[in-house]
């Protein structure tokens, strides 16, 4: 069936919005059931099996079937339901933190990308489009997404979707470019005392290049934020450290911005084992993350869609935190709006915040994000211009 055809049964968006929130509550108990299992059992990026299978046994029960071809990633995915050329995809993010489990709330956006793509399925045909679900893990440590898009996942899709959990609603908001190094000096140990003219000290070379970072921040790009941590230094005071390792976190406003950052601080790396006579080993940690970018219209669509839910969205294109949804935005049309509930002023990242992933204000974040995901995705299918402009992006 066409899209003209959906346009002639689905007359207004008020005719969508009830079929969305009608498919929304037929399945709101495995979604809800979803958020808790996840927020339950939180797994650490790359280990997340259990939530990959419990998402997977949900889209099976409506219909979903799984690509031929699946990412390399053993808790990554690729499932789908209908045929249509407009593809959209939602991003299922499903790893917790160590010790402090869901506090970023990723059981809460679990839930509400699959609670979306099983609203679309019900309109799939009328809508004349594909949905399409990818199991995205690691997002808090190597970059899952970025896995996908390089393996191909992402080249037939037209747009893509998730929420965040958080505070409050807003959407339009970007995020910083960030990468991580792992930083190893090698020297030489020696007596500290009887031979120390024998050594070759790791710390020192450490210390030369974390005094070069300080000194460097004053000319990064506005925006710019350079973290150091010690994360071996030596093992006894009388012994000349012969390795000292560091971890380095850098982020910037855009990708290109980040790509100067990195070299200068590649340089003061390198300074650091010039002064002292170390050999340097600096490791990627991770897939580099770019800065997020949000589709216009996808967000006008979302935000009149939780605005018809009694919400209360912000625009807000202030970058916060990073995403690899960002490296995702960079090459297909986008959305990744903050769906908010009471976390009673916790911040993301702690042990308070993941306290409230699983309760009433959460769960109705649930629902009203994946109402809200499927009534954008509807807006941009049954818009003509949209939808070619869509279609374009996705073959081109």
């Amino acid at each position: 069936m066409t899209a003209g055809r959906a346009a002639v049964v689905l007359s207004s968006p008020r005719d969508v919005h009830a079929m969305l929130e009608d498919e929304v509550q037929r399945w709101r108990p495995e979604i809800l059931d979803l958020s808790h299992a996840i927020h339950a059992d939180p797994e650490l990026g790359g280990q997340e099996f259990r939530a990959a299978k419990r998402v997977q046994k949900v889209l099976r029960k409506a219909g979903f079937t799984f690509d031929e071809t699946q990412p390399e990633e053993p808790t990554a995915f690729s499932a789908r339901f209908g045929s249509g050329q407009l593809v959209v995809a939602l991003c299922v993010e499903y790893d917790a933190l160590p010790e402090i489990g869901h506090a970023c709330g990723h059981n809460v956006n679990a839930a509400s990308a699959v609670g979306a793509a099983l609203a679309l399925a019900a309109a799939a045909e009328l809508l004349d489009i594909t949905v399409k679900v990818l199991g995205t893990p690691a997002e808090e440590t190597t970059g899952g997404k970025v896995d996908l898009i390089e393996a191909g996942f992402f080249d037939d899709v037209s747009l893509a979707m998730m929420a965040h959990a958080g505070a409050a609603d807003v959407v339009g908001g970007s995020s910083l470019a960030m990468s991580m190094w792992d930083v190893l000096f090698e020297g030489r140990p020696a007596h500290a005392a009887a031979a120390p003219s024998e050594g070759v000290n790791a710390l020192d070379a450490l210390v030369v290049a974390q005094m070069a970072i300080a000194l460097a921040r004053q000319q990064l790009p506005s925006g710019s934020i350079v973290s150091l941590i010690v994360t071996e230094g030596g093992s006894a005071v009388n012994v000349i450290p012969g390795r000292a390792r560091a971890s380095v976190e850098m982020r910037a406003p855009s990708i290109d911005q980040l790509r100067l950052i990195q070299g200068r601080v590649r340089r003061c790396l390198e300074a650091g084992a010039l002064a002292s006579g170390c050999r340097l080993q600096v490791a990627p940690k991770g897939n580099d993350y770019a800065e997020l970018r949000q589709d216009q219209f996808l967000s006008q669509a979302y935000r009149a869609a939780m605005q018809a839910k009694g919400r209360d969205v912000k625009f807000d294109s202030a970058p916060v935190a990073s995403t690899d949804m960002g490296n995702v935005s960079q090459v297909v049309p986008s959305i990744h709006p903050v769906v908010g509930y009471d976390v009673r002023g916790a911040a993301h990242h702690t042990a308070e915040f993941a306290a409230f992933g699983a309760s009433a204000g959460a769960d109705t974040a649930v629902l009203d994000g994946s109402f809200g995901m499927a009534a954008a995705a509807c807006a941009a299918a049954l818009d003509a211009e949209q939808r070619k402009r869509l279609l374009q992006n996705a073959s081109g």
